[in-house]
């Protein structure tokens, strides 16, 4: 470890985080809210103290730049919004993070790196008040959908556009972000696992694949309503029965599919009354996978099984698609480096996907090299108060993290 870093530093920062911004159900800096605002100016002082030109992009991005010998930057990122009643390290522990390694780079290089380095502030990574995660990555890459972002609300009925009004960000222009990526040349991120992977291997530090595919389907199933004293079982047209036998299924798929997930989250029925058989069944499947041809896979089985299930049952099945994501894969020679810094760092390395989406896929759906680092999440539990991971863990990948971001510094001039 370089003795210009202090990882202590950042476990301490992000306790005091945790005093300003929560409460005894947990963190509560939902984005656009008054306590993300009052999260962004504890930010702002910590980052005033180096020599860094810091500034709003148009989607309400905050950036924060160290002005290299090449113009060629490094981009850190991570979210200092969290879900309401959230953990204490979701999002802002990829920040401060960056932030120690902005301290150590400046104090080193004398102010000036071998390349230009940019610790971004991502705007609303959890979509917890609007409802639509990534929206200030997903504008920087070019990808938000404007329409549907045009009309989203909150639980109070305000809308996305007024409550970025509010902050002083023009939702029409917010597109123009996409500027900020014009010198990148790589991205890290840091973040919390959230599942259960490194803990069960008993290993503090993963490389990080890429982030999951994603396919996400409601199934209705349409059989016919009948009452349940006067209708012989051989006669129903049960619906779900149909969408009930879907449930083990999607764990074959998921089996067969090697490392794949799949997901039934949601089941309703009509006309939902204890004294009728079923007549419409309505189940949400969520699939995913870091390859492209095996999430494809995975989809088609599910498909042959519900209409399976459907003859079977003498019901009528049809399909809806709610959203999709492509897999996004990291850059081979970033996650190759990361390896090296977690190896050198703690010994022993594991690299897995990313089930949850984070900003990073964004940028690398922008074509930036990218890459992330997971540390291990303690109970392989996250957006609950409970979040947590151990000290000694935090201050082992704020190193790891540091190492990354040397070698791609080197990377970079070398490129």
């Amino acid at each position: 470890m370089s003795p210009l870093l202090n990882p202590k530093r950042t476990v301490t920062e992000l306790k005091e985080l945790r005093a300003l911004t929560g409460d005894d159900n947990g963190a509560q800096r939902v984005a656009f809210t008054p306590m993300w605002s009052k999260t962004r100016a504890w930010l702002q002082k910590k980052l005033d103290d180096l020599p860094l030109e810091t500034h709003c992009d148009a989607a309400g991005n905050l950036w924060s730049t160290l002005r290299g010998e090449s113009d060629q930057a490094l981009l850190i990122g991570g979210h200092m919004d969290s879900v309401p009643n959230g953990g204490w390290l979701d999002g802002c522990l990829n920040v401060l993070a960056g932030l120690e390694i902005l301290r150590r780079i400046n104090t080193q290089y004398h102010g000036k790196p071998p390349v230009t380095i940019r610790l971004v502030d991502w705007a609303d990574e959890e979509g917890a008040r609007f409802g639509k995660s990534l929206f200030g990555s997903s504008a920087c890459s070019g990808n938000l959908d404007m329409n549907e972002a045009r009309n989203l609300r909150d639980k109070d009925g305000i809308l996305l556009p007024d409550a970025l009004k509010n902050i002083g960000v023009d939702f029409e222009r917010v597109k123009d972000s996409g500027k900020e990526l014009q010198n990148a040349a790589a991205y890290l991120e840091l973040h919390i696992e959230q599942g259960p992977v490194l803990l069960d291997l008993d290993l503090p530090l993963g490389a990080v694949l890429g982030t999951f595919g994603v396919e996400r389907h409601a199934i209705t199933f349409h059989g016919q309503a009948a009452h349940s004293g006067s209708t012989p079982m051989n006669r129903r047209k049960d619906a779900f029965l149909a969408a009930a036998k879907m449930s083990p299924e999607i764990y074959r798929i998921a089996e067969r599919s090697h490392g794949g997930v799949c997901t039934i989250g949601s089941c309703t029925t009509k006309p939902g009354i204890v004294t009728s058989v079923i007549e419409e069944c309505r189940i949400t499947l969520d699939q995913r996978h870091l390859d492209a041809a095996a999430l494809a896979q995975m989809l088609q089985e599910a498909r042959d099984a519900s209409e399976q299930f459907a003859i079977e049952g003498n019901v009528q099945v049809s399909w809806e698609r709610l959203w999709q994501i492509a897999p996004r894969p990291f850059n081979d020679e970033l996650i190759a480096l990361c390896d090296e810094a977690i190896r050198e760092t703690c010994g022993r390395v594991h690299r897995l996907p990313s089930g949850p989406l984070h900003d990073a896929a964004e940028v690398a759906r922008a074509g930036v090299p990218t890459v992330m680092m997971f540390v291990q999440s303690l109970r392989g539990i996250s957006h609950n108060k409970i979040e947590d991971t151990k000290e000694e863990h935090l201050e082992l990948c704020v190193t790891a993290f540091d190492r990354l971001a040397e070698k791609t510094m080197a990377w970079i001039k070398s490129s």
